[in-house]
């Protein structure tokens, strides 16, 4: 007898060749072979339906309740309003179907249509954050950013992602993309959204300021939904496949923090300067001839908080306090202010105070 697969060859060369001889010849089987799989074919009764079920007539009142309720109502609750439209199963009737349209709506809601996200230049820039390397002992952090006209990317390495850190990265990510986007994407970290009412979002007083500063507007992703800003997503990925040591990439470890910034802004030239799969254009040459015309002006001056946290020197003693730990400071700050950062690698701009950086050990 011949197995179900092998009919089923049989079946469709034989409706496209009708000729049996040809068929066998095509499969290596006899021309009898092939008729008698044909002719069975044939006589076979219609494959029979779905048995009509009492839940039929119910179904779309059933579909309803459950797409209202989000997936998540009871089936005893399903088969008490059931009851009142005249419904005459069981409760067990009743738990089969919920189940079996339940399992089709989550099955219809996970699906989401991705379509390409054509934006105009100068509109939108996403930001996010990768894990980085442990260097000297300590964790560091990629700070990633994606325009989303030019697919442009920015890598910075972090040590840490306290909001002055955060801060300081995406001043210096504005001043090397040239300009001010109208939009920026991001997470709902503590760093932007403090808290959500009625499913808006709160921003946190000190980014809100930083933003309004720089005449940004800042948005953030719809809760547990990274896809609402795949492309920096995707930048997160290639930059940790390529500046992470791995096997795959033959990077060694890194030994300094300096070493870890010179690998990111290898990484930027690199994938800045080559075409785009997507565009085929290359993402600095449409920066600088498209994009950056686009680009809201940068502010005269630095927003305070990019400096780090403000302190004041005793006027006796050179010597500031910062998270329970006591460091020094040049003399001549006696009895001034300065702003505290434990990253000046940032390239900040030192138009507002003293910056002082703290030791990373």
């Amino acid at each position: 007898m011949q197995s179900s697969r092998r009919s089923q060859k049989i079946l469709a060369r034989y409706a496209i060749l009708k000729n049996a001889r040809a068929v066998a010849d095509e499969l290596n089987v006899s021309h009898n072979t092939v008729l008698r799989v044909v002719r069975a074919h044939a006589d076979a009764p219609p494959a029979r339906g779905p048995r009509p079920s009492i839940t039929d007539a119910h179904r779309g009142f059933i579909k309803e309740l459950i797409t209202n309720s989000g997936g998540k109502i009871r089936a005893d609750v399903v088969h008490e309003a059931l009851l009142d439209r005249g419904f005459e199963g069981s409760q067990r009737t009743t738990r089969r179907i919920v189940a079996t349209l339940k399992q089709e709506y989550r099955l219809s809601s996970s699906r989401r249509a991705h379509q390409p996200w054509v934006t105009a230049p100068g509109k939108w820039l996403q930001y996010d954050f990768g894990d980085g390397p442990v260097v000297d002992g300590k964790k560091t952090v990629l700070f990633v950013a994606w325009v989303a006209y030019s697919r442009f990317r920015v890598v910075f390495a972090l040590r840490n992602r306290k909001m002055t850190t955060v801060l300081a990265a995406l001043d210096r990510c504005f001043r090397a993309i040239g300009g001010v986007p109208d939009f920026v994407l991001t997470d709902n970290e503590k760093t932007v959204v403090v808290g959500r009412h009625a499913s808006l979002p709160e921003f946190n007083p000190t980014m809100e300021s930083f933003m309004s500063h720089y005449r940004v507007s800042i948005q953030v992703c719809a809760p547990a939904d990274p896809a609402t800003k795949g492309g920096v997503e995707y930048a997160v990925r290639l930059a940790k496949d390529d500046i992470l040591p791995r096997d795959t990439n033959l990077v060694d470890a890194y030994e300094t923090f300096g070493q870890l910034e010179a690998a990111c802004q290898a990484f930027m030239d690199k994938i800045n300067a080559r075409p785009h799969r997507t565009t085929g254009l290359v993402p600095a040459e449409v920066l600088r001839e498209v994009e950056a015309k686009h680009l809201g002006p940068l502010p005269v001056d630095t927003h305070p908080s990019v400096f780090g946290e403000l302190r004041k020197v005793p006027a006796n003693t050179p010597m500031i306090t910062y998270q329970h730990a006591v460091y020094s400071v040049p003399e001549e700050l006696m009895g001034r202010q300065v702003y505290i950062t434990e990253q000046s690698s940032l390239g900040l701009p030192a138009n507002r105070g003293h910056v002082v950086e703290l030791p990373s050990g």
